[in-house]
């Protein structure tokens, strides 16, 4: 395989020692949270976000007073939005069926799909108010009929940010918090006076959001690792520098740490692209954010052939994998590993960020080698259950139970059986004994 790079982000070990510091610093904040509660959360609030109201959760009056503020074309955008997410989570929650099944007579085995019964939702927005993210996991537990939906965001500019929480109250929210960062996560997972504690946690966030969730993974589910954005551009020269350069750059404005790579077999494109990304970084407002993730974090990297393409682009498992080339589907039929495609030059990673009706919280740092991203399914658990109807079936099950717990030693297990069979099929089966 020949690869180069004619451009190479931050080494992995300056990365891992960012990631480093990250960890201690939501530990030691996650134990203060456990340990004081509301008075720890306050006290976060006032240093990182300078916001301290005499409650963080808002009331139906405020929620109704700051939805007042959105514009009617504002209002109606976000409707529009919400509603495309929810169609196709319903279409979603359409293909997963509960079933029955009598696999020999008397035999009865089953699934169900029930709803995780709390779910706390984050919705990022100290930088960028996050509207849509509120679509994406509000009105996606909506969908799947989660009886208590919590909903922080961070204050925006010193205040509640009249989009997002509309946004929230329309996706459904029962609780809505004005909380960011590690103390909104922490509040909803561990509970505080004030907030009873969830049994998951969904949403995208920064670096220090993401680590949170995964060092509360286990006490509570989670989504799926959703930290800093990524993007890779996959292209080659039936596309232009312009348009890999503003894809490359429209994601790197998410933070100063949001990789963006892009993976090409034509070097005049490559070239170019690292021209325009130049240009474009002296005209983009928001190109103190952008320049900085670009500098750090992003990557031109040529290969040879499409089959190079491919193998890089599941080894880097990119969140979000914008596809430009003249076979566009075959990358569909081959890729592996990824957040979620965005195919053809007329398709942009903006549009599933914030409109088009897929879920825009994906795995990052190559989590898309085992997990795709959130969907109403992750707010379902499938529980399993059984049922034995006959006597004829609890022997005859019994006996095949009670040989198969005495080979691995179980003799306890095995009287479970033993018990049926001596019960329900009539044979005197000796205590501790294999059924004949």
């Amino acid at each position: 395989m020949t690869i180069e790079y004619l451009k190479r982000g931050k080494p992995e070990a300056e990365r891992s020692e960012d990631d480093a510091k990250t960890r201690q610093i939501v530990e030691s904040t996650l134990a203060d949270i456990e340990a004081r509660g509301d008075r720890a959360v306050r006290e976060l609030s006032e240093k990182f976000d300078s916001y301290a109201p005499p409650a963080f959760r808002l009331s139906e009056g405020e929620i109704e007073g700051l939805m007042s503020r959105v514009s009617d074309r504002d209002m109606a955008d976000l409707k529009f939005a919400q509603e495309q997410v929810r169609n196709f989570a319903q279409a979603q929650r359409d293909s997963m069926l509960d079933i029955e099944v009598e696999p020999m007579p008397g035999v009865i085995l089953g699934h169900k799909n029930i709803p995780v019964q709390s779910v706390g939702c984050y919705v990022p927005g100290g930088k960028f108010p996050m509207v849509a993210s509120a679509h994406m996991s509000v009105a996606t537990a909506s969908v799947a009929k989660v009886p208590r939906i919590i909903a922080c965001t961070p204050p925006f500019k010193g205040a509640p940010n009249p989009a997002v929480i509309a946004a929230m109250h329309l996706g459904g929210a029962h609780e809505i918090h004005v909380l960011g960062g590690i103390q909104a996560v922490g509040a909803m997972a561990l509970g505080t006076e004030t907030i009873d504690p969830v049994h998951m946690l969904v949403g995208p966030g920064n670096a220090f959001v993401a680590e949170a969730k995964r060092q509360l993974f286990g006490r509570v589910g989670i989504d799926l690792f959703a930290g800093p954005t990524e993007t890779l551009v996959i292209a080659d020269d039936t596309v232009d520098g312009e348009l890999c350069a503003t894809d490359l750059l429209g994601q790197a404005e998410h933070g100063y740490n949001s990789p963006a790579v892009l993976l090409t077999n034509s070097r005049k494109l490559a070239v170019d692209t690292l021209a325009e990304t130049e240009r474009l970084l002296k005209i983009l407002p928001t190109a103190d954010t952008a320049g900085k993730s670009w500098e750090d974090y992003g990557e031109v990297i040529l290969c040879d052939t499409y089959d190079e393409m491919l193998s890089m682009a599941d080894e880097i498992a990119s969140e979000h994998v914008q596809v430009m080339t003249d076979r566009d589907d075959w990358f569909l039929e081959n890729m592996t590993c990824y957040g979620a495609l965005f195919l053809g030059p007329r398709t942009n990673v903006a549009n599933g960020d914030k409109v088009i009706g897929t879920n825009h919280t994906l795995p990052t740092k190559k989590a898309g080698r085992y997990t795709g991203g959130l969907w109403v399914g992750k707010f379902l658990k499938t529980h399993s259950y059984q049922k034995i109807t006959t006597d004829a079936a609890a022997a005859d099950i019994g006996a095949y139970c009670s040989r198969l717990c005495l080979l691995e030693g179980f003799v306890g297990h095995a009287e479970q059986a033993n018990v049926r069979v001596r019960r329900y099929g009539g044979v005197n089966v000796p205590y501790g004994e294999p059924a004949p």
